[in-house]
């Protein structure tokens, strides 16, 4: 499906806050309800479009007294976005339904009716992260395949990871996050059809945490492509009970090996715990790579202050339901496991846990560019041919008109009709020697 026109789900939300800011100064009906959000939106709009607005007035309304901890005018506000919205409606009715069901968790938390459910979400969703580095579920695959951001930069990331080693027969692919091997298949058509420098080897070494098997799985299917390719290939699972645990010793490169680093949505995740993500980095500096390509979501959910977190998070999943709006099926039951077990779960931790318990803390690429200097890294930039893999692979896709692709600096942002999503970033590392690479670690 092609994009639609009218409002954004985005454009609906900041219309909505500039009607809600234009108001906050009045009384509110029985001190709790709004007095003016029918009627809050401008003239000019569809009758839905005006409903959406309203809506999205009396979400941000009810954050604001979450905020303040005025819970009883909070539950009020809640029955009411929660008999307005949908799970199964459109953009606008889902989003306020998964925010008012986050905000509603985190009210129950902080006034004592769920006490033990900050841990058990936390668990839950850190299993989810460890199961989505590992495999894809159908939900995750189809929404791989339907959603372009990811196909965006995955064939723009390796098309850089092609340049860095086309002088290299032995080639050592580092994958952080195999998931279905869709990205190393991409990879091993390209260097099968290199016939100016053929390779002698291409080894994958897949890091991973949980569910083995799969990985396993994944590693014979990439055998038999490459078989049926004549591409000489190796492949190792390399297990960590947790990802702060990976050592140079976990890869078991070979003298003459080139070795590249992919690592797709994996850096957020490790951000929870102190020191995980630079000690990461250190040991793949030791590997000294060619290039290290990195993707993360595009989005500040890593504020300790709950209504930064919040605005953040709304304008960032209000494009991304959006464009889950046009390119599936509102009734496909991939889509609504993707929205009630993942996208659920992502929401309700950012809104909803504080401190510890928050495992989703995505940063934007400029504050990942501050982390990495101070690990070693340079930034590289992605090449003409790397932007013009995103562009074709954008113009696949039905809805490819509506993806905006921004350079920020040397790198790329992928975004839905302006809203950043994901980040593309490559990176080397400053040359060390092996005994101070080691004095590093």
């Amino acid at each position: 499906m092609s994009c639609v026109p009218g409002l954004s789900t985005v454009e609906v939300m900041r219309i909505a806050r500039a009607s809600f800011i234009q108001f906050s100064s009045w009384r509110y009906a029985d001190d709790c309800m709004p007095a003016r959000v029918l009627g809050s939106a401008p003239l000019g709009l569809s009758d839905q479009e005006t409903k959406d607005v309203e809506l999205a007035h009396l979400l941000l309304a009810f954050a604001e007294k979450v905020a303040k901890q005025q819970y009883g005018c909070a539950r009020k506000l809640q029955n009411l976005c929660h008999f307005l919205s949908s799970s199964c409606g459109n953009s606008v009715q889902r989003v306020v339904y998964y925010f008012t069901k986050a905000l509603q968790e985190k009210t129950d938390r902080e006034t004592g009716r769920n006490a033990s459910e900050g841990s058990e979400s936390r668990d839950v969703l850190a299993m989810y992260f460890q199961e989505a580095m590992a495999s894809s579920t159908p939900a995750l695959m189809a929404c791989f395949l339907e959603v372009p951001f990811y196909q965006i930069t995955e064939f723009a990331g390796i098309q850089a990871i092609v340049e860095s080693v086309a002088s290299a027969k032995k080639i050592h692919f580092i994958d952080l996050a195999i998931r279905t091997g869709g990205h190393c298949i991409v990879l091993m058509q390209a260097l099968a059809t290199r016939y100016e420098c053929p390779i002698e080897l291409l080894k994958v070494t897949a890091v991973g945490v949980t569910s083995r098997e799969k990985i396993e799985d994944t590693g014979r299917r990439l055998a038999q492509f490459a078989e049926a390719l004549k591409l000489p290939f190796s492949f190792k699972v390399a297990m960590v009970k947790d990802i702060k645990d990976v050592n140079e010793d976990t890869f078991e490169l070979e003298d003459g090996e080139a070795a590249a680093v992919y690592c797709p949505l994996l850096l957020c995740s490790t951000m929870r715990q102190p020191n995980c993500s630079e000690s990461l980095i250190k040991v793949l500096r030791y590997l000294n790579p060619r290039l290290m390509v990195i993707t993360e979501i595009e989005a500040n959910h890593n504020s300790p202050t709950f209504t930064n977190r919040f605005n953040e998070a709304l304008l960032y999943y209000s494009a991304y339901f959006e464009c889950l709006d046009v390119c599936m099926d509102r009734g496909s039951a991939y889509r609504m496991e993707l929205e009630e077990t993942y996208l659920s779960l992502e929401i309700k931790n950012i809104i909803a846990s504080e401190g510890k318990e928050r495992i989703i803390r995505c940063m934007k690429i400029d504050a990942w560019r501050t982390l990495f200097a101070e690990c070693g890294m340079v930034e590289a930039e992605l090449s003409l041919s790397s932007l013009y893999q995103a562009d074709l692979v954008a113009k696949q896709f039905a809805c490819g008109s509506c993806c905006t692709l921004d350079t920020n600096g040397k790198g790329l942002v992928v975004g839905w009709k302006g809203t950043p999503i994901l980040s593309l970033s490559v990176w080397k590392f400053h040359a060390v020697n092996a005994k101070t690479a080691k004095y590093l670690m």
